[in-house]
C-alpha cells in the first residue's frame, strides 16, 4: 500500500478519534448551564443527596477521586493529587460560555481566599472553550485566582467512574477530602453559604 492510500486512512482514524471524545464529552454535559441535575443516592451508590441539591459521602464509603493531571489554562502543568497532596481540594468544571459559571466564579473566589491558609485548594477544570484565550478572559474578567486545568473536549471528566460522585453537568463542583475521596458534589451555581456548607464538614474531619 503506498504512502498516498494510506494517510486519508489515518486521518479518517484521527477524525473518528476526535469526534469520539466530542461526542462523550456532549453526553457528559447534556445538563450544560442548567440548575443542575437530580442524581442522588440509592441503589449500590454510597452517597445521598440532600434537599439542598448537595450530594455527601461518609467517610469510609467515599471514591477516589481520578488522577487529574494535564495542562492549565495559563500553559503550567499541574498534577492535583502530587501537588496538593493532603491538601482539601474543591473542584469547579466551568466554561466561559456558561451563564451559571459566570455568576458563581465570584463566590468561588471569595470562599478561596479565606480557606487557603486552612489547608484548602481549589482547582477548575475548563470545559468546552475552543480557545485557552476565552477561558483566560474569563479568569480575568472574575478575578478568579487558582488554576484551572484546560479540558475542551471532557477528557478528564471521562476519569470519573459512573455511579460515583462524579461531574455531570456544567458547572460542578466536587469536594475532595485529605486523602484524595470524593467527599461532595453539587451539580448547580453555588453561593458562597451553599459552597461552605460543602467544604465545612470535611474541613473539620481528622
Amino acid at each position: 500500500m503506498s504512502a498516498t492510500s494510506r494517510t486519508p486512512l489515518r486521518s479518517n482514524r484521527s477524525r473518528a478519534t476526535l469526534l469520539a471524545a466530542v461526542a462523550a464529552a456532549s453526553a457528559l454535559t447534556l445538563s450544560a448551564c442548567s440548575s443542575g441535575g437530580t442524581s442522588g443516592g440509592g441503589g449500590d451508590t454510597n452517597f445521598v443527596m440532600g434537599k439542598d441539591g448537595i450530594s455527601t459521602a461518609k467517610k469510609g464509603e467515599r471514591a477516589d477521586a481520578p488522577d487529574l493531571s494535564g495542562t492549565t489554562v495559563d500553559g503550567k502543568q499541574l498534577d492535583v493529587d502530587a501537588d496538593f497532596k493532603g491538601k482539601i481540594v474543591v473542584v469547579n468544571v466551568w466554561g466561559s460560555w456558561c451563564a451559571p459559571c459566570r455568576a458563581e466564579a465570584p463566590n468561588l473566589e471569595t470562599v478561596y481566599k479565606a480557606l487557603g491558609p486552612k489547608g484548602v485548594q481549589f482547582v477548575g477544570i475548563n470545559t468546552r472553550d475552543a480557545k485557552t484565550s476565552n477561558a483566560a478572559a474569563f479568569e480575568k474578567q472574575y478575578g478568579v485566582t487558582f488554576p484551572s486545568l484546560y479540558d475542551p473536549t471532557g477528557k478528564l471528566m471521562l476519569r470519573f467512574k459512573k455511579g460515583t460522585l462524579n461531574p455531570q453537568a456544567i458547572p460542578s463542583t466536587l469536594v475532595i477530602d485529605r486523602e484524595g475521596k470524593i467527599a461532595a458534589r453539587s451539580l448547580a451555581a453555588l453561593s458562597e453559604d451553599k459552597l461552605r456548607k460543602m467544604i465545612d464538614p470535611v474541613l473539620a474531619e481528622k
